[in-house]
């Protein structure tokens, strides 16, 4: 992956997803941290939360044409407000939740698994009207190989077991620069 970012630009994405949800919580008037603003080149992430380790919300976009810093604003405000596996976050909950920004390189279409690096790539399975998708750092968290990966996201995306093999089954592949708070 060719995307790289200085401290300063990880420390001001992670300022504008703290920032971002802080004021939606605090029903204010949002303060940008001003070097998220030279972080306006178009690109897709996601936004992780944690309470005390455990997943509290994740939301992301694969591509975006917004500049970078607008994608994690929004995608914070999205995994603290409207992922549809957990409730809503509470304002007593904002200073236990650790933030965590994995931005996406371009999704990349193989022909074949073999081609996937299991902790090196993220990868979005589609067939029919169905997908899902896993970040790169999933597989490696979970102590997952390839197989394994392959099968839960099939499972995540709602497909039978066994489908990343089919001839429909379109496989893409990213790599994610992760960064978070420390704990």
């Amino acid at each position: 992956m060719h995307l790289e970012l200085d401290a300063a630009g990880r420390a001001a994405l992670l300022a504008t997803a703290r920032e971002s949800i802080a004021s939606n919580l605090e029903a204010r008037r949002p303060s940008w941290p001003p070097e998220a603003e030279r972080l306006d080149y178009p690109c897709g992430a996601f936004v992780t939360l944690r309470e005390r380790g455990s997943l509290r919300g994740c939301i992301g976009r694969m591509t975006s044409p917004a500049p970078l810093f607008e994608t994690v604003r929004d995608m914070a405000r999205a995994a603290a407000f409207e992922d549809p596996r957990f409730p809503r976050l509470e304002p007593e909950e904002l200073g236990s939740i650790d933030i965590e920004i994995t931005v996406l390189s371009p999704l990349r279409r193989i022909a074949s698994a073999s081609e996937i690096a299991v902790g090196r790539h993220g990868v979005l399975i589609t067939k029919g009207p169905r997908s899902g998708v896993f970040l790169p750092q999933v597989a490696t968290e979970q102590g997952w190989d390839r197989d394994r990966l392959l099968e839960e996201l099939c499972r995540k995306a709602g497909l039978p077991a066994g489908s990343w093999r089919s001839p429909e089954a379109e496989l893409q592949v990213f790599e994610g620069l992760a960064f978070g708070e420390e704990a």
